[in-house]
């Protein structure tokens, strides 16, 4: 096994591409392999009458038309992150798969003072293809090792967000570029020889890459790294997009950054949320990280965006890596933008 630092690095495979019968992918909760999905894990619902424990999600996939109620909970290993991430316990040992898990807080710490990013996701990938999950859970998932999948119960009361994106092969080049840019804190890889290389790592402070997944969506990929110096969303994602954005963040942390009108472009706080018409919560009860435009696509260039991402909107993390994936779809956009119920205006002269 490589080390974390050594496998910060571009994921170049060789050999024939023969046909498989079971590829690495993102699934959904039918079981079936998807393009991409995007996963809405609901937080603990406060109250004597609660109908949500902290261990229910909304699901949506390519083609769908929105939210729809997960099956079961976030634990099972038959839902859709389970049935995804589970591929990482249920291939063979034998199998050749190469595989990074990264978190800022990793499943066997409570807390890292690290300064490396504050990122979490998984990288699994064989010969044929992969997926990419971005996620803001900690101490998920667990290390290969652990034989099996499960959802920690310390991820059940915040809400949490995860994109998850299938690739064909040579994308992952580019994904071991936008991670060497993040500098993650690696707790469980493997590259097998027959499958990987080796190559110099960069220096540069951030890039936004666009991403094609392996049915042809074009997702645009930000990632920067600790010498970036600078909000994520304000600073580059906004004014990239030119959108303005609600974006919401885990906000039970110092330094909150609040909302910015400046550079010409909105970036506002989100303070009430209720995806998929499910129940109300403030921004405090979500650990989520996503953002999405204020506006449709229809109204101009910079509408219709939704991003999910791994990073807060706060002084400290200003000094950190971590990144968003952004897509512009009329689905997805409009499922997040009507999950926002309230957000923070920015102060008196900030426009």
């Amino acid at each position: 096994m490589f080390s974390p630092q050594m496998l910060l690095l571009l994921l170049l495979f060789e050999g024939p591409q023969e046909v498989h019968s079971s590829p690495i992918s993102c699934y959904n909760d039918r079981g079936v392999a998807v393009d991409w999905f995007y996963l809405y894990k609901l937080p603990k619902e406060d109250g004597r009458e609660a109908h949500y424990h902290g261990d229910s999600y909304l699901l949506l996939e390519k083609g769908g038309e929105g939210w729809t109620n997960g099956k079961g909970t976030v634990n099972d290993t038959t839902g859709a992150l389970g049935k995804t991430v589970g591929q990482l316990y249920s291939q063979g040992k034998d199998a050749e798969l190469a595989y990074i898990l990264y978190n800022d807080q990793k499943p066997t710490q409570d807390f890292t003072g690290s300064r490396r990013g504050h990122t979490k996701g998984v990288v699994l990938l064989d010969k044929h293809q992969g997926f990419w999950l971005v996620h803001s859970t900690p101490h998920f998932p667990a290390v290969r090792e652990a034989g099996q999948y499960y959802y920690p119960s310390t991820g059940l009361v915040n809400g949490q967000n995860f994109i998850c994106v299938t690739y064909p092969l040579e994308r992952f080049q580019t994904i071991g570029e936008q991670l060497q840019i993040n500098q993650p804190s690696v707790y469980d890889c493997d590259v097998p020889e027959s499958l990987g290389s080796l190559v110099p790592a960069r220096t540069v402070s951030n890039r936004s890459v666009t991403l094609t997944s392996a049915d042809g969506t074009n997702f645009i990929s930000f990632a920067k790294g600790a010498s970036f110096h600078n909000d994520l969303y304000h600073a580059w994602v906004a004014p990239t997009l030119q959108s303005d954005l609600l974006v919401q963040f885990w906000v039970r942390s110092t330094g909150i950054l609040p909302s910015d009108c400046s550079l010409g472009w909105k970036v506002l706080d989100i303070k009430q949320i209720n995806p998929g018409k499910t129940f109300s919560f403030k921004a405090s009860q979500d650990h989520s990280k996503w953002a999405v435009s204020t506006k449709a696509a229809a109204s101009g260039p910079g509408g219709g965006w939704v991003c999910v991402g791994d990073i807060n909107r706060n002084k400290a993390e200003e000094q950190r890596g971590g990144g968003t994936v952004c897509l512009r779809d009329p689905v997805v956009w409009k499922a997040y933008r009507t999950a926002v119920l309230d957000y923070e205006d920015c102060r008196k002269g900030a426009f």
